[in-house]
């Protein structure tokens, strides 16, 4: 019995039995099922989920045409994206067999078969199924993203980062929109280290953090005497920032008369120094963040639209850390491991009610408040273990919650038993093929769940 459950899962969907028989025979290696019409080979496939199925497209109740088996076809890819579908042709039925690789068949192969031609097709299809997986596997453990300085594992954010990369080739301005803490900065280097102008300068600039009297000369410079205690030329960093990538950081903050200014730089992308009458041109690719609501900002005119829609060529909006899966940990491990050599102590571990208080703990301040909090774990801690006390994060008895496969797999059938049920009126027979169980399976599971 063990040895069937470790080989790999074939599907034969056939109505001529006499072939279907054939077509077991000459598979003896592997799990082999069989369906002879569409509603028995979708039962097979929820319920064996077969890497590789081999299929005639002349099913009943049209088995001299070619429709219920394209159906049947579009159906099983719909539900399972990843089976390699090999069509079984008479040679009359070329071009059918042709449209099912469009629709997303693996192959087809023609009646009467070559028993070791199919062997091999089939073989060759198990082999590359098995390789995606892996592929698919290694691409979920991998814990950094494509972006250096960055680590998630998170699908909305690992689509940012592949936009970043699309982008970062032209000279389009980007605009950054996050809460504070969640990485703006590190797409803002990694727009510019991944485009041409990667050997010259990244400029940076905080708007919020810089008081408004100052915050002109900063971003456009001066010239001697402009105003008292203007020794010497200084430039500003826009002009700084020439031939290079310009990030102006918290833009929502930008004093509203600077805004005009600003805007005309981008019109016109020339500069002119405080105290001086000459226009210099400067060359430089734009990016700017905010964790405030434009939107709002521009309905309250405290930012103008104009200025907003020049900004605002390409917006891309990164996930706050309470939003991402899996990421907060990811993020504790690396900050544990990164300060753990930093202060030249031995490797520690998370106890199991730190990780749960981890999972648990909303993050306000995102990134950067996983790395203070867990520098000061490091610090803290008084042996092998950083608890949740070390990490000042509180945890009840509720939010420990063990990661157990079994439990977790019993309360998901449960959710699905119900959708099922309620799918089917209550029918439990008909439960039973949605589900793609049998219907001694369901009474199990009713019993099971509490159900009546």
């Amino acid at each position: 019995m063990s040895g069937n459950r470790e080989k790999k899962k074939l599907l034969i969907i056939e109505d001529d039995l006499g072939l279907q028989k054939q077509l077991r025979w000459n598979f003896d290696n592997y799990e082999v099922s069989a369906a002879s019409d569409r509603e028995s080979a979708l039962t097979k496939v929820r319920r064996h989920e077969p890497a590789v199925i081999t299929m005639d497209l002349g099913l009943p109740p049209d088995p001299d045409g070619a429709s219920e088996g394209l159906a049947t076809l579009q159906q099983i890819l719909a539900m399972a994206p990843d089976t390699k579908i090999i069509v079984l042709t008479g040679n009359q039925n070329h071009a059918n067999a042709l449209k099912a690789i469009e629709m997303g068949a693996y192959d087809f192969h023609q009646k009467p078969f070559d028993p070791e031609m199919l062997k091999l097709v089939v073989e060759r299809a198990f082999y590359l199924h098995t390789i995606q997986q892996e592929n698919r596997r290694l691409s979920l453990t991998q814990s950094n993203s494509p972006i250096e300085g960055l680590i998630t594992r998170d699908p909305e954010l690992l689509k940012a980062c592949r936009n970043i990369e699309k982008m970062a080739s032209s000279d389009v301005t980007v605009m950054l929109l996050g809460e504070s803490g969640t990485g703006k900065e590190v797409l803002a280097r990694a727009l510019h280290t991944l485009s041409a102008r990667k050997d010259n300068r990244f400029i940076a600039i905080n708007c919020a953090a810089i008081p408004e009297s100052l915050l002109e000369s900063e971003l456009f410079g001066y010239e001697k005497g402009a105003f008292t205690g203007a020794s010497k030329q200084t430039l500003g960093k826009i002009e700084l920032a020439d031939s290079g990538t310009f990030f102006l950081d918290e833009v929502g903050d930008l004093p509203f008369q600077l805004q005009a200014k600003l805007l005309r730089f981008l019109q016109e992308r020339v500069i002119e120094r405080i105290g001086g009458r000459e226009e210099v041109p400067v060359d430089v690719r734009i990016v700017c963040a905010t964790h405030q609501d434009l939107t709002k900002l521009m309905e309250e005119g405290r930012f103008r639209e104009d200025l907003y829609y020049r900004l605002s060529e390409i917006v891309i909006t990164i996930p706050p850390l309470r939003d991402r899966v899996g990421d907060a940990l990811l993020l504790a491990h690396h900050f544990k491991n990164k300060f753990c050599a930093k202060e030249r102590k031995a490797t520690l571990n998370f106890s199991q009610e730190a990780l749960a208080a981890i999972e648990k703990h909303q993050w306000i301040g995102n990134v950067r408040e996983v790395e203070n909090c867990v520098r000061r774990a490091v610090i803290m801690a008084e042996d092998s273990s950083i608890t949740a006390q070390d990490l000042g994060l509180k945890t009840t008895d509720s939010s420990v919650e063990p990661l157990n496969l079994k439990t977790i797999r019993e309360q998901e059938e449960c959710r699905a038993l119900v959708k099922a049920l309620a799918r089917a009126d209550g029918n439990v027979a008909q439960a039973a093929k949605l589900l793609g169980v049998s219907r001694p399976t369901i009474y199990d599971l009713m019993s099971r769940c509490g159900l009546r």
